[in-house]
Parts: structure tokens; sequence; C-alpha cells
């Protein structure tokens, strides 16, 4: 018998071992579908009713977009520009982060477009030419005007950390549909990550193999450590197999010590999934086998648009090969350099706005021409909205109140619009889509009943909803 190994020696064997160890006892565990209790530790709820969509690519605007400035028009702040806002109701105006200022009508002009006759801002020119395949959310509201706590609800359903985001309960739930791909991906903005870091895609309580998995598309390495370093002579094809024997000893003694602990199994798991990403990864990140057509009409050619646009495209090569959950971000954490725009809507939005309207129409065209929008949901949002009146001159404070939000593809109804703003589009009035409904929508869509996925944690049965949420079945198909 093996004499028994200290704890020091095996945990700092098991930091120590990093690259792909433990490939052959993770692709047991993965094979059997165990964990060391004995049950399935992935979850894998299934399927509750039939599934309109088998995936989704979900593109968020970081810092709060403003709804009255790209989809909800306003003709009455044209008539009261410049005058005090007043909504009648005798209450205080108050805004986030500053004194309420005049009324700000939107400077960019507005248009209808397609047959549904959707209004569009002029920043969104692209866009405004797929109207037809959207589902707009045009009476969203947030619980809070707070970028931490409303990106955590919008992505977790929770205005505090610790709870698994949406990405990893639909991987918990449904499983993944490649074994080379992980199942739930985030690319984020090349400035940097969103607001409340890597937390808008945690595992949360959840076990972590469930977590987003970071692509920077942009860099040399979008995904780092995948091969030794050209200066590690040492490692060869021998070595690499004493590692993994003796890696793999370690692991079934840890499994055998701490029966239910799911964390080496997600570790191992990781570490098969790695090896598997060594031949697959270099092929969705490389881009020589799209035309130079579709590359242009992502705007990989302009550098306005190349970042955002090589991070749609690579979002519609990571669901053709079968990654469950694309998340693709516009804006990094920060004052500036995302849809924050507190200092002025007229320089500040149309860049960004920019960046993101033609790769993100690019996106619902190459799906569409390649038959994937009807299995793939395409989802277009942001933590909040802006408020009507102005923030010092010609900026806008935080809005919690009221935003707008859309949809498009599988199961979606096409060119319709849900909901509905006061005329200045300071609060939903009418048919108000919370956070919670917005996520049992999704879910419904992925055909899994919402208030059935749940996990038992600290005494309490959590779900992504909580307790709340009603599926919007007005813009289903």
């Amino acid at each position: 018998m093996d004499p028994p190994l200290s704890f020091t020696r095996r945990d700092l064997l098991a930091n120590a071992s990093g690259g792909l160890c433990g490939i052959a006892f993770a692709h047991v565990l993965a094979r059997e579908g165990l964990g060391s209790s004995g049950r399935r530790d992935d979850g894998l709820v299934g399927l509750h009713h039939p599934a309109k969509a088998k995936q989704v690519i979900q593109l968020f605007m970081n810092g709060g977009a403003s709804q009255m400035d790209l989809f909800d028009y306003k003709p009455e702040l044209e008539k009261l520009h410049g005058q005090k806002f007043d909504p009648g109701t005798s209450e205080r105006v108050e805004a986030a982060t500053s004194e309420a200022g005049a009324v700000l009508a939107s400077p960019f002009k507005f248009q209808q477009h397609g047959e549904s006759g959707r209004w569009v801002s002029d920043q969104l020119p692209h866009l405004a030419k797929q109207v037809d395949k959207l589902a707009f959310l045009m009476g969203m509201t947030s619980r809070t005007n707070v970028h931490g706590p409303a990106s955590f609800l919008m992505n977790t359903g929770f205005l505090f950390p610790g709870f698994p985001s949406m990405g990893a309960w639909i991987s918990y739930a449904l499983g993944n549909l490649t074994d080379n791909l992980p199942t739930f991906v985030v690319l984020p903005d090349s400035r940097g990550l969103p607001y409340n870091q890597r937390g808008n895609f945690s595992a949360g309580f959840l076990p972590v193999m469930h977590q987003g998995t970071i692509v920077r598309a942009n860099a040399l390495q979008p995904l780092p450590d995948l091969a030794p370093p050209v200066s590690a002579e040492f490692i060869s094809a021998e070595s690499t197999r004493d590692g993994l024997s003796l890696l793999e000893k370690f692991n079934t003694r840890h499994l055998t010590a701490h029966p239910g602990d799911s964390r080496l199994t997600a570790r191992v798991r990781a570490y098969e999934l790695a090896a598997k990403l060594q031949v697959s990864a270099p092929q969705v990140f490389d881009l020589s086998d799209e035309t130079a057509a579709t590359r242009a009409r992502y705007g990989l050619d302009n550098p306005v648009t190349e970042d955002f646009g090589r991070r749609c495209l690579l979002a519609r090569r990571m669901v053709e090969r079968g990654v469950r959950f694309v998340q693709v971000w516009s804006g990094a954490n920060g004052p500036t350099g995302n849809w924050d725009n507190h200092a002025s809507i007229i320089k500040e939005l149309p860049p960004i706005a920019a960046s993101i309207d033609q790769p993100m129409a690019a996106l619902l065209e190459d799906l569409q021409q390649r038959g994937m929008l009807d299995e793939t949901l395409v989802l277009w949002n942001t933590e909040f909205g802006r408020m009507p009146f102005s923030q010092s001159s010609e900026g806008r404070d935080h809005n919690g109140g009221a935003f707008s939000g859309w949809m498009a593809g599988a199961g979606v109804k096409p060119g319709v619009a849900f909901g509905q703003t006061d005329p200045w589009g300071w609060r939903a009035v009418e048919n108000i889509t919370t956070t919670y409904d917005f996520h049992a929508t999704v879910l419904h869509l992925l055909g899994i009943d919402h208030q059935r996925l749940t996990v038992r944690h600290d005494g309490a049965d959590r779900r992504l909803t909580d307790v709340h949420g009603q599926v919007i079945r007005e813009v289903l198909s």
C-alpha cells in the first residue's frame, strides 16, 4: 500500500502540477458523469419542455445605454428641451450622481424602419435595417441605478456578489454541446473587464466548471498557457506521460479522502478540456478561413469596428462549433470608454455606438444566412438606462426606472415590441419587464422552467429568478 501523503505535500503537488495534468483521470470522470459522491455533479437538469433555442449569444452594453438616444423615441423631449423636468407627480426628481438638470432632447435624429415601423436613431443605421428580426423590450426596469449591483442583477438575478450568472445556470442545467470547447465563453472588451470584473460570469455556488471562460480575442494568446513555452525544453512526451500517471494517483487519493468535494473534479475536467483546446481553439481563433467579404461585413477592416466585430465573428464561430452560451461585452469598467455617458451624450455615445452597429447587424445577417438563427437566441442588454434630463449640460445620469433591450432568433416573434415608457422615457409604465421576467423568458426558450431550476444553498432553494419572474409570452413565436 502506498504511504499516505501529507496535506501540505498533496496540496503542493496539486497546485504546482499546472499544465494539462489530470487528463486521463478527467476523461474517466467525464465519460462516467460521476463525481466522488456517486451522483452527477454537473447538474444536467435537462429540458422541462421542448426548447426553441439551443444556444445563446448575448451582446452586453456595459455602463447603461441611453434608451431615448437609441430606440425609445420621445418627441416630448424635443418640445420641452431646456425646461425644468416636471413629471406632474408632485414628487422630488432625483438623479443617481448629480442634481437633476433641464430636459434634454436627443441630439440624434430618429426614423421609422422596416415593416414593423420601429423607431431607431441615426446612431445605429446598420441595425436599423434588421429591426424586423427583433423583438424589443421597451419597458425594462432595474431595482437599482448603481453600476455594480445593476450589473449583478442583470447577469445573476441578484444585487450582490456570490450568485451564479445566467450562463453558469444554463451550463449547469443543459451541459455542453461539444467536448472540445467550453460551454460558457466570455469575450470582454479589449480595454478591460466590465464592472464587477469576473463576478458577472461567476459560477457562484454551482460547481466551478460552469463559470465563464474568458477569451481575450485580440491577444496574441486568446487562451493563455494552452501549450508549454518554447523555452521549456525539459517538457517531453515521456515526461508528460509520467506526470499524468503520478497525478492520477494523487487525484484518486484526494477523491477518496474528500467525498462530495467538486473542486478537484472541476479542475481535472478543465485540464481535459484544455488538452482538447490545444487542437480546437486555434481553429476557432484563426479567421483565415473566413472570406474577405465576411471579414469586411463584420468590420474587421475598420479600426472603429475591428474589436467588437472580431468578437461577434468569433461568437458565431463558437456557437457554430457547439459553445452553448457566448457573452460579448462592449465597454470596460471605469468612467469612460463605455456606455456610461455622464459628461456628453453628443460626444461619448456616437463612437461606442459606431463600434457595435455594423458588427451586430452582420452577426444577425450571418446567422440567418447560415440557417443558425433558428436555433440561436441573440440578446442585446445593458444594466439600466439614462435620464431624460441633463447632467451638467449635455450628459445623462443613471436611470434604473427605464431602459430598452431586444431579443432575436430562435423562438422569438420578429418585428414586435413589448412595454412602454412614459412620454419622457423616465419610467416604464406599461407591460413592464423586470430582470426576472427577462431571465425567465430566456430560460423558457431554452426549454427550462425557471421555477424548477433550483439548487439548495445555505438552507434556501436558490434560482436565477429568485422568487419572481414571468415568461413574456408576447415576444414568443
